[in-house]
């Protein structure tokens, strides 16, 4: 499940037409038109990037830097690439090129604190999320909340977990990845009960479960001692995802 918010900087390009001074060619013009392009760039390397076309996600963000080279939201976007890529000293670089060109940024915040969460810096990546949640303007706190939890469960702190993946299901409710994990941290402390139930909500809101979900269903079921409901995602995670480590695992009798 994707935790990362990829900010697609939304503005309406107009002509470069200024009001009341310069004419086409002056420096204040070129200038607009230089930002202009960095912001259209960086929007269409976001969309690439969330297509997993990185190689040309990367392309259109040096176009971007060419026309403003201080365009923080584009060195987000090119952290994110390359942390999908793996390239984890250049991904740590630019998202930290991004906070020092716009510190206020909490989604850059929240993306960074994800990217250290899962290259296991754990006590770094927390205290990102509340950096990014310190802002009374962050419009999507929920997401640095279920984040929070998520890597507070890692770092051994569930009732921080639990207190944080709470807080994001009061700012929306319903929201899948903290049911999620709220499932996994009671299944993980032995509250089967309470995982069922925090994982029938999400699967009501998922159109189909992956192999890690049914994994988790079916040893929720097993402890459960429903012995239908097992056997039902056992045959769901057979069926459909027959090559994954959690079939493998099921097959293993584990």
């Amino acid at each position: 499940m994707k935790r990362i918010c990829v900010l697609l900087v939304v503005a309406l390009l107009t002509a470069c037409a200024s009001s009341g001074g310069g004419s086409a060619g002056t420096p204040q013009v070129d200038v607009t038109r230089a930002q202009a392009s960095a912001r259209i760039h960086t929007e269409l390397a976001a969309a690439y990037y969330e297509r997993a076309q990185y190689a040309v996600a990367l392309q259109e963000i040096a176009v971007a830097l060419q026309g403003n080279s201080d365009y923080a939201p584009a060195y987000t976007v090119r952290a994110l690439v390359r942390m999908a890529l793996r390239e984890d000293e250049q991904a740590d670089a630019d998202f930290r090129r991004s906070m020092s060109l716009d510190s206020t940024n909490s989604e850059t915040r929240n993306n960074y604190g994800w990217f250290l969460c899962q290259r296991g810096r754990v006590q770094e990546s927390l205290k990102q999320f509340q950096e990014a949640l310190s802002n009374p303007l962050y419009a999507t706190p929920e997401m640095a909340y279920v984040n929070l939890g998520m890597c507070s469960m890692k770092a051994g702190l569930l009732k921080d977990a639990e207190s944080n993946l709470q807080r994001a299901l009061i700012l929306r409710p319903g929201m899948q990845e903290a049911l999620y994990g709220l499932a996994t941290m009671s299944y993980n402390s032995g509250d089967f009960a309470g995982a069922k139930s925090y994982l029938l909500r999400f699967s009501q809101g998922s159109r189909e479960l992956n192999a890690e979900q049914l994994w988790l269903a079916v040893r929720i079921e097993r402890k459960m001692r429903d012995r239908n409901s097992e056997a039902s995602y056992a045959l769901q995670l057979r069926k459909n995802y027959p090559d994954s480590r959690e079939a493998q695992l099921l097959l293993q009798g584990e």
